[in-house]
Order: C-alpha cells, then structure tokens, then sequence
C-alpha cells in the first residue's frame, strides 16, 4: 500500500505545484487554499508511504514524479518547449523513479 500511496502522493505533488502560479503569490483567496490543501495532502501521503519505504527512495520518488509531472502539465497546459533534449531527461527521470522502485528495501 505504501507504493501506491507514494504515487499519489506525488501527483498531488503536481497539482500543488500547477495551482501556484494562479494563487498570483499566495494573494487570491480561493486558489490559495486549493494549493495549500494539495500541499498538506501531498505532504501527509509522503509521510506515510515513508512509515514502510526508506525516507531517501520516497523522497527521491516523490520529488521525480512531481517533477516529471510537473514539467509535463508545463509542456501540455503552458506551451513550455518540449525539445529533445528536454523530453531525453524526463525519461531519465523516469527511468530513476523506476530505478528506486525496483532496487527499494520494500
């Protein structure tokens, strides 16, 4: 259950991070307690997974996925440049989020 919980902990990880911009620096009221709810969601979900996962592999997961996930809402929803080069490093945070799993203690 921790892995799961892990993975979504790092989606609401993404939905935090996509939510910032439209707080306009934490100063509109409704979408800054949108962000603050994902972030607190996103934080307790961490917490947990890390009961049963080591703190160095679900933190390094947490921080991939919301990273990748990020950088992909930026690309489809925000018209960030999705070049080669930038798409290559994804997938090698792809592949390191993998990489954590399988060589995981649990």
């Amino acid at each position: 259950m921790a892995w799961p919980l892990l993975i979504v902990a790092g989606l609401l990880e993404v939905a935090w991070a996509s939510v910032l911009p439209s707080t306009e620096g934490l100063t509109r009221l409704g979408p800054t307690l949108a962000f603050l709810g994902l972030l607190a969601a996103s934080m307790v979900a961490l917490a947990k997974a890390a009961e049963v996962i080591p703190i160095g592999t679900a933190y390094g997961v947490w921080v991939g996925v919301g990273a990748v996930g990020a950088a992909i809402v930026g690309i489809v929803a925000h018209g960030d440049p999705a070049t080669p080069a930038r798409v290559f490093f994804l997938a090698l945070l792809v592949a390191s989020i993998v990489g954590l799993k399988v060589t995981g203690a649990s």
